[in-house]
């Protein structure tokens, strides 16, 4: 390499010359340090090249400078090619259109960093689509799919990547541009001499009848009979040879009509015994799967293995009678058919996230990548699962296979021990036995992710010294200078160094919250994120929340993913060195919205709510905190203070000089109304309405009501409605005898002390009626409820009587089921529009909901998302734009396109005041839509 300068001059220079972003900041570089491997390694800086002429010269420099590059999309590697030492070039940022659709043709230009299914989107008007499909298709990129060669569950019909691929625009680690393309001679000049002196190698080292063969370079592409075609033996190149700029690739029609054939077998292995012979069905997927990676009650046909056998068909008869056809042929314990696109999402979804809940052993363990995608001859699935369960056996590890069955590739996540030297070495030992048995049986130590480090430096035990050798002259053609993503495929770094657990802290890290499921560790809790990134789609999912901020501002730090790097890095204290005091976590966690989405939504169940309260808490102890901590942090205070002076506080916020000093004292956005405080609060209602009234009937058919804050002091309407239906329902309604709190807005803006003290408070307050029965703790306000549920045993968890107040926590429509399950609501005949609030979402669940509605006659389901006001969030100075934003993905939208006259719910205060001040619409709770039909029958 050339000259050696000073990051910090190449970074200036890089300002200068490109039109993109770059960015060597410590919380740039901390974000892009992993990948959804088990390893890490420190770039120097970030640049998201605009156009093929930022990434010219973003490589004129590096190469002036000496500094590597590394190429990088979605960052979802499992092999760790897309970490490295030197600049990375996140093209997911700007590069990331699709240019032109050829339906005639059926072809697509795309920009590299396209997420696929964006591209699927834009194809589909055509009738047409990408073939391959990996889990990770709502994040991954097309120029990342081409780097790994990926496939996914269609592959047995579509093929690989490298079987989609047209031509591809690249430029060298030198700046030579090239047009790779079958048949054509570009690529560097001296590659046809290198084939054909060695013909003989090539044409018998390469490992046969293997549809899934994707470890090394696929130098086969480069013989006279198969074209040649450099296009594809650019595919799976990993980064090391060129950038890649653009690519034109081939579509496939989708089946007009789809069905899903899931067949139930004893185990994995007869699974995959099965398997290759259902491919002469010609089905669309075989994807295999064991009970392990199931989640309870999932309603799958008799078996402790499944095969999940899609068919295609130009109607839905057809496709059915296709299916039907695999679950006569499959000699399965059972099986079934499902054809509605509903049902088939979600038995897609259970498949496509168990790269992620793989990550957790049945018992809570953690579970690593690895050796985690070889691939045999399908006609070989079988037996080579039974020696790999062996091989498991003598070491001592669990892992459960699932994956592509038809293809013979099979992922697993083992139960490595990655954090002490002993552990680090049996992995070594555990990934060389491996490798030789896949050998053994005809296979490819890749079968879809690549070889990156977890597996390059085992590639001589697949392909010989001789072969390998020449994978390291191939690269040098294409890259003299060693510029491109060095340490991956060719001339590895070993497989057992890099590892990513090595920076934590070997002691666990003094914290508040209990993290009883991560052992008290808070460093275990943010190991977590393996990086699968689902956090990160960018796209809403009505089915989903995570993660609304990185949906509005498309920023890798407002990801689950981002923000759990950023914590690594603080514990590592190698790039981000302040520890608890960080301003890049600080700031990452800023536009957190604390809506705990990604405890339910992220495969791994990383709960970002928890890990800011914690980092919140120790950041700002001992030193002055941002003025809404004060006011809104500390709301229960000061609302019980202004009680009784409601109506004047009302009538001076109505004027706008005293309005404006309140929010500019409070840390209040100045486009926010200030919500009026009711001038009768519900506990003093609530008093009044039980005097001369005896509640408790039974211990079965009482709730107590728990007069929570925003309830009490905000919408006691709320609370009158559900007493009034409660009661109709034949439940006594009680409320508790003193001050009750959950600490929410202390948890919220991570006053962790305080809210141990409030909730010690509560907890003796409720000490008297936990010893009365085992009646239901009705709260109204589902982020009170979570609260309850998680938070109070989190926080105090060597005191029992939190989690008995915890395990009696229930939402309003809970309580008529468990008080009242005869009860019959008002049946009111009406469409419904609103929202789920996010932590009822995440924490408790809206079945419930969903049934009373059901019965009470009100027709629709409710949008997913956030609402983005989000507590204090929304109310934040500096958060409204985010906040209106997260608003219109699904809420507003919704609203605005509901049939008229249509019942508008939301639960949560804050959806109900989002709705107010941005849609100027009244959201109700679902206790008052029962109250008014009451009233109305």
């Amino acid at each position: 390499m050339a000259e050696h300068r000073s990051t910090g001059e190449l970074a200036h220079e890089l300002k200068r010359a490109v039109r993109g972003d770059v960015d060597f900041s410590a919380a740039a570089r901390a974000l892009t340090t992993m990948d959804a491997s088990n390893y890490r390694r420190v770039p120097a800086g970030v640049v998201a090249p605009y156009d093929t002429d930022d990434v010219a010269a973003a490589l004129a420099l590096c190469r002036r400078y000496g500094v590597p590059v590394v190429p990088r999309g979605g960052g979802t590697s499992i092999a760790g090619q897309a970490t490295g030492t030197g600049v990375v070039l996140d093209f997911s940022r700007h590069m990331n259109a699709v240019i032109t659709i050829d339906a005639g043709a059926r072809t697509a230009v795309v920009q590299p960093g396209v997420v696929l299914d964006a591209l699927r989107e834009a194809a589909r008007p055509h009738g047409l689509t990408f073939g391959p499909d990996p889990s990770t298709h709502s994040r991954c990129t097309i120029g990342g799919m081409i780097g790994n060669n990926a496939c996914g569950a269609h592959s047995v019909a579509w093929g690989t990547t490298a079987d989609n691929v047209r031509d591809l625009s690249v430029i060298t680690y030198r700046g030579d541009p090239y047009r790779l393309a079958p048949g054509s001679d570009q690529g560097p000049a001296q590659v046809p001499a290198l084939i054909a002196a060695h013909l003989a190698l090539l044409r018998t080292g390469y490992p046969g009848g293997l549809p899934r063969r994707i470890s090394g370079y696929a130098l086969d592409a480069l013989l006279p009979e198969n074209g040649p075609d450099p296009a594809r033996a650019y595919c799976g190149s990993e980064g090391t040879l060129a950038v890649l700029t653009e690519a034109t690739v081939r579509l496939v029609p989708a089946p007009a009509a789809r069905a899903l054939a899931v067949l139930g077998y004893p185990d994995e292995s007869a699974a995959a015994d099965a398997a290759a012979g259902l491919l002469a069905h010609r089905p669309l997927t075989v994807e295999g799967m064991a009970d392990d990676l199931v989640p309870p009650g999932h309603g799958l046909p008799r078996g402790a293995a499944w095969l999940f056998v899609e068919t295609g068909g130009d109607t839905p008869a057809e496709a059915r009678s296709r299916a039907l056809a695999v679950v006569r042929a499959a000699g399965a314990l059972d099986g079934t058919v499902v054809d509605d696109p509903a049902g088939m999402r979600a038995l897609w979804a259970v498949r496509e996230d168990a790269a992620g809940t793989a990550t957790r052993t049945p018992d809570g363990a953690e579970a690593w990548p690895g050796w985690e995608d070889c691939a045999v001859p399908p006609a070989r699935l079988g037996v080579y699962l039974r020696d790999f369960r062996a091989l498991l056996a003598r070491h001592g590890l669990r892992g459960t296979p699932y994956g592509h069955f038809g293809d013979g590739c099979v992922h697993v996540r083992i139960d490595f021990d990655l954090l002490s030297e002993p552990g680090v070495a049996a992995f070594r030992r555990f990934s060389e036995e491996a490798a030789a048995l896949v050998v053994a049986h005809g296979g490819s130590l890749s079968g879809e992710h690549g070889d990156g480090q977890a597996r390059a430096e085992l590639l001589p035990k697949m392909y010989g010294e001789e072969l390998v050798g020449l994978f390291g002259r191939f690269k040098d053609l294409w890259d003299p200078d060693g510029g491109m993503n060095p340490g991956t495929l060719v001339r590895p770094d070993r497989l057992d160094e890099n590892l990513r657990f090595a920076v934590l802290p070997r002691k666990p890290v003094d914290v508040v919250f209990g993290y009883p499921e991560d052992g008290g560790d808070f460093a275990g809790a943010v190991r977590r994120c393996v990086g699968v990134a689902k956090c990160r789609t960018p796209s809403p999912d009505p089915a989903s929340v995570m993660c609304p901020s990185f949906r509005v501002t498309g920023e890798e730090a407002h990801s689950t993913r981002g923000r759990a790097r950023l914590l690594h890095e603080m514990l590592a204290g190698e790039i981000v060195r302040d520890g608890w005091r960080s301003p890049e976590v600080r700031d990452a966690l800023d536009l957190c919205l604390a809506c705990k989405g990604c405890r339910s939504d992220c495969p791994v169940g990383v709960d970002m709510a928890t890990y800011k309260a914690e980092f919140l808490h120790h950041h700002y102890a001992g030193r002055p905190r941002p003025l809404s901590h004060y006011s809104m942090g500390r709301l229960p205070g000061w609302l019980r203070a202004a009680a009784p002076f409601a109506r004047v506080l009302n009538a001076l916020s109505g004027l706008p000089a005293p309005a404006a000093l309140a929010r500019r004292l409070g840390g209040i956005a100045p486009e926010r109304e200030l919500p009026a405080l009711a001038p009768v609060t519900f506990r003093r209602w609530m008093r009044r309405s039980m005097r001369g009234r005896t509640e408790i009937h039974s211990t079965s058919g009482t709730a107590v009501l728990w007069p929570d804050t925003f309830t009490d002091h905000l919408s006691p309407e709320v609370g009158r409605a559900a007493v009034k239906v409660l009661r109709a329902a034949g439940v006594g309604v009680m409320i508790p005898p003193g001050r009750v709190c959950c600490g929410l807005t202390y948890v919220s803006t991570g006053q962790l002390t305080r809210a141990r003290r409030v909730l010690r408070r509560t907890l003796k307050t409720m000490e008297p009626l936990l010893d009365m029965g085992d009646f239901a703790v009705t709260v109204l306000e589902p982020s009170c409820a979570a609260t309850l549920k998680t938070d109070l045993p989190a926080l105090l968890p060597d005191d029992p009587r939190a989690t008995r107040l915890a395990a009696r926590v229930r939402t309003f429509a809970q309580t008529l089921e468990q008080c009242a399950p005869r009860w019959t609501p008002p049946r009111l005949d009406r469409d419904v529009t609103g929202q789920t609030h996010c932590h009822q979402h995440a924490i408790l669940g809206d079945a419930a909901e969903r049934r009373l509605r059901e019965r009470a006659g009100l027709r629709g389901d409710l949008s997913g998302g956030c609402c983005g006001l989000a507590g204090n969030f929304g109310f934040e100075r500096g958060h409204y734009e985010i906040s209106s934003a997260c608003a219109e993905e699904q809420l507003l939208p919704s609203i605005r396109n509901a049939p008229p006259g249509s019942a508008i719910l939301a639960d949560g205060f804050s959806c109900r005041t989002q709705l107010a001040q941005l849609g100027g619409v009244r959201g109700r709770h679902l206790a008052e839509v029962l109250a008014e039909g009451l009233d109305e029958s």
